[in-house]
């Protein structure tokens, strides 16, 4: 599978701006400050975003950029097709030519795996990860053992850390 580091910044710094934007818009120097991105990029990665409708940009002094609708109604996937970067699954592109033009054994796996992953990005908003960040993790009770955090299980295999 394939998310370029284009598209996880994209989305990283659309999580930014929506935490950071709701009263005022937001200076792409901040959000490479915050999030450890290259201003450069960042300036790249919005004038695409800006073209395709998904953030707004506001001149003069204390401009920056806002989103252009409310992050309710900005899915995962929008900000990464705003981008140019498609997650893609199959060798092929989904042409069906992955195997020596002919199409390969595992193909409708990768293609239906692509599917999901396009309709879980596409019903992911904004919105969703800003109420996921400030939730409470989501863990089953099998995950809990005897109220040890972080995750520990016996099955593990895993040493347990000397106590030198």
């Amino acid at each position: 599978m394939k998310l370029t580091t284009k598209g996880r910044y994209a989305v990283t710094a659309m999580l930014d701006l929506t935490l950071h934007g709701a009263s005022s818009p937001v200076a792409l120097s901040d959000i490479s400050d915050r999030q450890d991105i290259s201003l450069s990029y960042l300036e790249q990665l919005f004038c695409r975003l800006r073209r395709n409708g998904v953030v707004e940009s506001v001149h003069g002094p204390g401009g920056g950029y806002r989103l252009a609708r409310p992050p309710a109604e900005i899915s995962v996937r929008a900000v990464i097709l705003a981008v140019d970067e498609p997650v893609q699954t199959t060798l092929c592109g989904g042409d069906r030519n992955c195997q020596d033009g002919r199409v390969c054994l595992t193909h409708e796996l990768w293609e239906e795996l692509h599917v999901k992953i396009e309709a879980f990005l596409d019903a992911l908003s904004l919105q969703d990860l800003v109420d996921r960040r400030f939730s409470p993790p989501r863990v089953s009770p099998d995950q809990i053992i005897g109220g040890a955090w972080p995750l520990t299980r016996e099955s593990d295999n895993c040493p347990a850390p000397a106590n030198d």
